[in-house]
């Protein structure tokens, strides 16, 4: 049997290159299926936890953070859209797009992984991407986390009583500030059986090597 690794990547339902990563590391598994398995759990990563409810514009919020201009802003998403398509993600970035908060969203997988399992909470992370980045809507509202909850078969009320709770608030927040302590500070980073990490969104062949070597260090 192929040696399984326990990958957990640090992310943002709001950040491209993890939706990218993800891609590359999935290309990476099909390469070395039969080499190599991995169990894939998801950590709670806000890259704007205190944003206003409403959100703000992507190119405004983009130029306050980064200095950015609307020049290089259209320049990075058009890069990020042609290597998301060569990744098998469809970005649909829109002129008014808007950046969230995602507390909620985060407390919803952190119930997906305890409740349902790794591959359940996979799949809700990639219903919040799609619905974030091909649909533009705001994976902080409650109508666009219960809809991503029920298209992977979970259960509509029960996320929705987590959400009117502050049930998994503290978890959360414990796990952001343990990865604070591990010096994690940049999404994503792919944490490896708790003692490698692969940071940024990586083209597939850096994680066939990364995970092959780790995999034959572990034998």
């Amino acid at each position: 049997m192929p040696d399984t690794l326990n990958i957990k990547i640090a992310s943002d339902v709001v950040c491209p290159w993890c939706a990218i990563g993800y891609a590359h590391l999935k290309q990476a598994m099909q390469e070395l299926d039969g080499e190599v398995q991995a169990e894939i759990s998801w950590l709670p990563f806000e890259l704007n936890p205190d944003i206003v409810p409403e959100g703000e514009h992507l190119s405004e919020h983009l130029a306050k953070k980064y200095g950015s201009t609307e020049a290089d802003s259209a320049a990075n998403r058009q890069r990020i859209t042609e290597i998301g398509d060569q990744a098998g993600f469809a970005f649909k970035f829109s002129p008014d797009m808007r950046i969230f908060g995602t507390f909620d969203a985060h407390r919803l997988l952190r119930w997906a992984l305890d409740t349902a399992g790794t591959e359940k909470q996979t799949a809700l992370k990639q219903a919040l991407f799609a619905a974030y980045f091909q649909r533009n809507e705001n994976p902080g509202d409650v109508s666009v986390l219960r809809q991503a909850v029920e298209v992977v078969g979970l259960n509509g009320d029960e996320a929705a009583a987590v959400l009117s709770s502050d049930r998994y608030e503290q978890d959360v927040r414990e796990e952001e500030e343990q990865l604070r302590r591990m010096g994690v500070s940049s999404v994503p980073t792919f944490i490896i059986n708790d003692q490698y990490a692969i940071t940024g969104g990586q083209p597939a062949s850096v994680f066939v090597n990364a995970l092959r070597e780790i995999a034959q260090q572990k034998a």
